[in-house]
């Protein structure tokens, strides 16, 4: 998400936030517009959904969902009673939850409403925390992907594994995937791209789409050898790609292991409610 999004939608939901006695809250129609709904029946499925989260948690309904009755100006100038409610930001959080985090206005929801704090750069690490996880679990289904295009070509599990390993010397300039495991501290027995920046992950599922893609048009690739070569191709390909914008992977530091992040991510909610 762009540096400038962040800014917009942050001073957006800052503007929008209420306090009674001590404790913060949302009103849900102020909240059905900052996360970009156009109709408030639309926006009632998130929050039935909210809802059964809610009890399904096993925490007081109406500790977090207060249902309240609010004046709405009239074009004549008069007012007319309109129903709302009084949302907490572990309410919130759950609607923001059931939303569609390829929205900018919910993915930045999501982490707006878990992070304690409203500070900026809290969220905006967190925003890029998020990323590395999609771009991690992205690349996963992408490895899976290409195990079965080789298999069905020809290539066992051992083959594939050589494949990979000359895909990622060409990505990381000639370092092995072991010498980047060593260069960056990372164990032996743990996955090179669970410590990479996202930037990395994007590239090595790039690649690997290509290949696939490649592999599934072109009868004539069968068999580790040639396989290999377009393998090898496509990851140099990329690579080029990166260093015509300044980006040398070998060089990038590792970044916080991704399995540490991702159990952050999940104890969000039990920190809410506590």
């Amino acid at each position: 998400m762009e540096p400038q999004v962040i800014t917009a939608l942050h001073k957006n939901f800052e503007d929008c936030v209420h306090e009674e006695n001590g404790v913060e809250f949302w009103y849900a129609r102020e909240l059905q517009t900052l996360l970009g709904y156009g109709r408030w029946e639309n926006f009632e499925n998130a929050l039935k959904k909210a809802r059964i989260a809610c009890e399904t948690a096993k925490q007081p309904m109406n500790d977090h969902f207060r249902d309240v009755t609010k004046s709405s100006p009239m074009p004549n100038g008069g007012t007319r009673e309109v129903a709302d409610i009084m949302l907490t930001r572990y309410a919130c959080y759950l609607i923001a939850q059931n939303g569609d985090p390829r929205k900018d206005e919910i993915a930045f929801a999501q982490t707006y409403f878990a992070v304690q704090t409203r500070n900026q750069e809290l969220i905006v690490k967190r925003l890029a925390d998020l990323e590395r996880l999609q771009a991690r679990n992205k690349l996963t289904e992408s490895d899976r992907e290409l195990s079965g295009v080789l298999f069905e070509r020809g290539v066992d599990n051992i083959g594939l594994a050589r494949i990979k390993s000359k895909g990622d010397n060409v990505l990381f300039g000639g370092h092995s995937t072991q010498e980047m495991k060593a260069k960056l501290g990372i164990p032996a027995k743990r996955p090179l791209a669970d410590f990479l920046p996202a930037v990395t992950i994007k590239a090595k599922d790039l690649a690997n789409e290509i290949t696939s893609f490649n592999v599934k048009k072109e009868r004539a690739l069968y068999g580790e050898q040639p396989i290999a070569e377009e393998h090898i191709k496509n990851n140099q390909n990329v690579r080029e790609v990166l260093l015509k914008s300044g980006i040398q992977p070998e060089n990038l530091p590792a970044e916080e292991d991704l399995k540490k992040v991702e159990r952050q991510v999940k104890s969000t909610g039990k920190k809410l409610v506590k």
